[in-house]
């Protein structure tokens, strides 16, 4: 099999490459060295929403993942769960997307942005209908980790019926992948995805 050497690249270059390798014709797999579990995660997405068989094992400092061709890999489309089919993506039954892409809202005050931000999320969770994902982006990320004040109110976006979304790349470089309190982390292919059929975004 192919090995490809994705380590330092970000997300979603080892997934996008790990993807063409396994689609040209007569691939059997593909081995991809990484070197954060972000990348991982993410490889072993691709690869079980594609029929595709997934193993992984750590040698040392970075990973070794490995994905099989299966009998039915380039039929099934690529999909985890997070988009729903075109047809229903502009369903206006359906809330928006929320887009927070730092820890505090506006300009000014950190505290009181912090505590804007807060607030602002728990309106979130009054919203009829809830929105459809709320994503975290760059400081954002710290929002989804372990003793955020937020984490409550996200928990409950999630009953709710909302998809709580974490850059990977983010989580990777503010080092919360492994504290990830709430929802789960997707890479920028998906995030990308779910804004081009979102029926709204709102972005903080």
């Amino acid at each position: 099999m192919k090995t490809l050497d994705m380590r330092g690249q970000p997300c979603p270059i080892p997934v996008v490459n790990a993807r063409k390798a396994l689609d040209e014709q007569g691939a059997k797999g593909v081995v991809v060295l990484v070197d954060n579990i972000v990348a991982v995660q993410n490889l072993e997405k691709m690869a079980l929403g594609t029929g595709r068989t997934f193993s992984c094992a750590k040698d040392g400092e970075w990973y070794k993942a490995s994905i099989v061709n299966g009998a039915d890999s380039g039929l099934a489309p690529e999909r985890d769960g997070l988009l729903e089919p075109a047809a229903a993506a502009k369903d206006p039954s359906r809330g928006p997307v929320v887009l927070i892409t730092a820890e505090a809202m506006g300009r000014g005050a950190d505290d009181l942005g912090r505590l804007l931000l807060k607030g602002f999320v728990f309106s979130l969770t009054r919203l009829d209908p809830p929105p459809e994902a709320v994503v975290f982006l760059n400081g954002g990320a710290l929002l989804t980790a372990e003793g955020a004040n937020s984490v409550p109110d996200l928990k409950t976006l999630v009953e709710n019926g909302s998809e709580i979304l974490t850059c990977g790349t983010c989580a990777n470089y503010y080092k919360t992948a492994e504290t990830l309190a709430v929802g789960k982390i997707v890479d920028m292919t998906a995030i990308t995805d779910l804004l081009a059929k979102a029926s709204g975004v709102i972005t903080i």
